[in-house]
């Protein structure tokens, strides 16, 4: 099974800690740009007739800021295009300010099946203080709208002046309904470039310590809700982990169009440009609008492996592994594992960080990809 990645770059306004390629002035190129998307979609889908895919993914920018007819369009010539399976997840990345009774009738229609909607925090000034447009009741809103569906809640840490309380209410709002399955917690990376990196250089995030304290408890809290870590920022109640997620961790293949979008097909790995005109040029011509491209295998793919099988709570299976590359997990990686042993569990079918240390996983992660450079 591969998954199909649809890049949406719109947005009303940028928050401040987002390095992503979204634009919020930008909404007069939407239909233009979808054209595009359209005709890149039906491109790539040519050399791709003898895979099936099981999951669709719309990311941003912020896809319920278009209006849903883009939507609608992008998934028809989706399933025009690709052998889709019918029971496929269809994931919509949602700002709770964005939509509405009308806009969920087309996402419906056009086959959504579960919807991501970023809440971060439920501290409205918090939410001001990083340019969110919704508010703590326009989350509320929004949930119930999706009352009938797959809800996945993303929440931050690590915001300005944040304390284990607010986290606790965050979490305690996200996981009071029902259909809120699955809970994503991000810990906030202040990127250079952006408003926040200025706010971090003033000391006005809470330190590491802080945030590995604050993780820590919503590890707990969210185990207690029934909601089980299984990637070092995803929790899911049972039978409800992200399909889509998943399958990047795994290192399977999914092609990604839009601007932006990266792909890996056949240890191919390639990436579209982050220019909204570049890309449409490209399409318009008939060309690709690739700006990086990579042939991955050898000891780099796995390093790849081990670098993102490691993240999960399920750890390196061993047979996977094997039927994967034809060696051996515990020899390739030898020196890593003699080094990390303490950080490690080793069991017979597998290796797996232990379930304390998963959050200061990229530390140990840096020893197996470069015993393999």
């Amino acid at each position: 099974m591969a998954g199909i990645y649809v890049h949406v770059p719109f947005c009303k306004q940028k928050c401040s800690y987002c390095d992503f390629a979204s634009f919020p002035r930008e909404i007069g190129k939407a239909e233009a740009y979808f054209a595009c998307l359209y005709k890149e979609l039906k491109a790539r889908s040519l050399s791709l007739k003898d895979k099936k895919f099981s999951t669709v993914y719309f990311g941003g920018g912020t896809p319920s800021f278009v209006e849903p007819k883009y939507i609608y369009g992008a998934l028809k010539q989706i399933y025009t295009c690709f052998n889709v399976d019918k029971n496929a997840e269809i994931t919509l990345e949602v700002n709770p300010g964005t939509i509405d009774e009308n806009k969920l009738k087309v996402y419906k229609n056009a086959g959504v099946n579960r919807f991501s909607v970023g809440l971060q925090t439920a501290n409205d000034k918090t939410l001001y203080s990083i340019n969110r447009i919704h508010t703590v009741e326009d989350f509320k809103r929004a949930i119930e709208l999706l009352k009938d569906y797959n809800v996945s809640v993303d929440v931050m840490i690590g915001l300005p002046d944040e304390t284990v309380s607010d986290v606790k209410n965050t979490l305690d709002l996200a996981t009071s309904y029902p259909q809120v399955k699955h809970v994503s917690v991000y810990a906030l990376k202040a990127e250079e470039g952006t408003p926040m990196f200025t706010r971090y250089l003033n000391g006005e995030l809470p330190d590491d310590d802080e945030v590995a304290d604050i993780y820590d408890f919503v590890v707990d809290y969210l185990s207690k809700k029934g909601y089980n870590r299984y990637e070092v920022s995803n929790f899911a109640k049972e039978g409800y982990q992200s399909k889509h997620n998943k399958n990047y961790w795994a290192r399977g293949e999914y092609i990604g169009v839009g601007v932006g979008a990266s792909s890996f097909i056949e240890g191919r790995r390639f990436t579209n440009t982050e220019s909204i005109d570049e890309y449409v040029h490209a399409i318009l011509n008939g060309k690709v609008a690739e700006v990086f491209s990579e042939n991955v295998c050898g000891d780099d793919a796995k390093a790849e492996y081990a670098m993102l099988a490691l993240r999960t709570a399920n750890g390196v299976d061993f047979n996977d592994y094997k039927n994967a590359f034809g060696s051996d997990f515990s020899a390739d990686f030898k020196n890593s594992i003699k080094a990390n042993g303490k950080y490690l569990d080793i069991l017979d079918s597998c290796i797996k960080i232990k379930d304390k240390y998963l959050y200061v996983q990229n530390s140990i992660l840096v020893d197996f990809i470069s015993e393999k450079q």
